[in-house]
């Protein structure tokens, strides 16, 4: 049988501490930062005891670093594993950010800790890597001569559009979805029109 142990409310508490854990910081760190979200608060509003905390994270680093791995381990798979969309669809379906939604969390992990080697701005770093490479994916896909320098523009845009709606209150994301399909539409060549012949066969409108 699990060990079970009395929360900070008096009720008995269960192995399932460590989500509730994680689930509490999501919403404080997103909510309020990082910085001031001390553990006090987290164990409160997880219902666990201090002493619980610290068997299942060693300290607020540690679980500041695993609540970024988890935050999205897919990698925006709502957008880039739609089989319903083409390539470029996928690619400015990145941008259809409501503009209500908070500033990425690996944004604001990253200026708030301001340590580069803290396990959180690792994660940070990896993540923001492996948007652009899928956005790099999606591009290759849609046939883009260059499709990692078509990655790491849109993920540039996408950042930028996210700190810009936070800073100004004002939803930027439509108007990085137009810039990103001009960047998409000069990447991708265009097709080669083929044209009729005179004997009735198609050939290249270039030849």
């Amino acid at each position: 049988m699990t060990e079970l142990e009395k929360g900070p409310t008096g009720r008995r508490r269960g192995r399932g501490a460590r989500e509730r854990i994680l689930g509490a910081s999501r919403q404080l760190f997103r909510e309020q930062g990082i910085n001031r979200t001390g553990m006090d608060q987290l164990c409160a509003a997880a219902e666990v005891s201090k002493r619980t905390a610290y068997q299942h994270f060693g300290g607020k680093d540690e679980l500041v670093a695993e609540y970024l791995r988890r935050f999205d381990p897919s990698v925006l798979s709502g957008v880039f594993d739609r089989t319903d969309l083409t390539p470029r669809e996928r690619l400015l379906a990145a941008f259809d950010v409501p503009a209500t939604t908070p500033l990425c969390p690996y944004i604001a992990a990253a200026v708030e800790l301001h340590d580069p080697q803290h396990p959180a701005s690792q994660y940070a770093r990896e993540y923001k890597k492996a948007v652009a490479e899928r956005l790099a994916d999606a591009a290759r896909e849609a046939g883009a001569a260059d499709p990692e320098q078509l990655g790491e523009q849109l993920a540039l845009l996408l950042d930028g559009a996210a700190a810009r709606t936070r800073v100004l209150d004002a939803d930027a994301f439509p108007t990085a979805a137009a810039i990103a399909a001009v960047l998409i539409d000069n990447a991708v060549p265009a097709a080669v029109p083929v044209a009729v012949g005179d004997d009735g066969g198609r050939e290249d409108a270039s030849s």
